[in-house]
């Protein structure tokens, strides 16, 4: 079971909340997973909000294949639901977050897991210099989304061939404009899934755990992603899944 790793109230302002996996031993990298959102909401995220729950599950999958190799998963729960323009609420939660993994835990790698809102907040954070990697699912990523803090990290991106609530060709184009920023970007596509990845599970799941994992360098790279990272750098961005 995950604990929480508490926020405090300052000045009327509430941190966000973060449930924590802990490695049984010694920790030797950190997985900070991000939930989706609205474009607009101001709206408190509480703990049984349908956009939080489920990466519950993917949270526990990840600390159930890295925990062996010292990986540390932690989920956030933002502040507010929504985007939200120029706020950019989820964006300050989420660089909060990793100030506190690198206090608690310095010098450890960090690889960001997030979907739908998720995926745009852990792209555009992924300049932190713990980063090492970013693992976006279904990320919503608008036309003229920036890629410069994607720079010299690894991105994976998985798309539903079905999604209607975020653009498949939109993270299509941010994939092809990363390139010029990053050596190592690959884009999967999962044949007949929708936005809420509930009718090929496995496939998501397997695909976080084997990106992060690589990331941290631990284990033997999984075959579909040893595969993904041979293809020609321009052949790697409509990977079937």
């Amino acid at each position: 079971m995950g604990v929480p790793v508490n926020g405090k109230r300052q000045g009327g302002r509430t941190d966000p909340a973060v449930r924590a996996w802990r490695a049984p031993g010694q920790t030797r990298a950190v997985a900070l997973v991000l939930h989706g959102g609205a474009e607009r909401s101001t709206a408190v995220v509480q703990p049984w909000r349908l956009a939080y729950q489920r990466m519950v599950p993917l949270a526990r999958s990840l600390h159930r294949a890295g925990k062996r190799h010292g990986l540390e998963v932690r989920l956030m729960r933002n502040r507010l639901y929504g985007w939200n323009d120029r706020m950019e609420s989820p964006v300050p939660d989420a660089r909060w977050a990793l100030d506190r993994i690198r206090a608690d835990h310095p010098g450890l790698p960090v690889v960001l897991v997030g979907h739908s809102m998720g995926g745009r907040v852990a792209l555009r954070v992924a300049d932190d210099p713990a980063v090492t990697g970013v693992c976006a699912m279904a990320p919503w990523t608008p036309q003229g989304e920036p890629v410069d803090a994607v720079a010299g990290r690894a991105v994976l991106i998985a798309h539903g061939t079905r999604d209607r609530m975020t653009s498949p060709a939109e993270s299509y184009a941010f994939a092809a404009r990363a390139r010029e920023v990053t050596d190592l970007v690959a884009r999967f596509e999962i044949a007949g899934e929708g936005h809420s990845m509930l009718r090929r599970p496995a496939v998501w799941t397997r695909l976080m755990c084997a990106f992060t994992l690589d990331r941290i360098g631990v284990g033997e790279t999984d075959e579909t992603l040893r595969q993904a990272w041979s293809r020609p750098s321009g052949d790697r961005l409509r990977i079937p899944g």
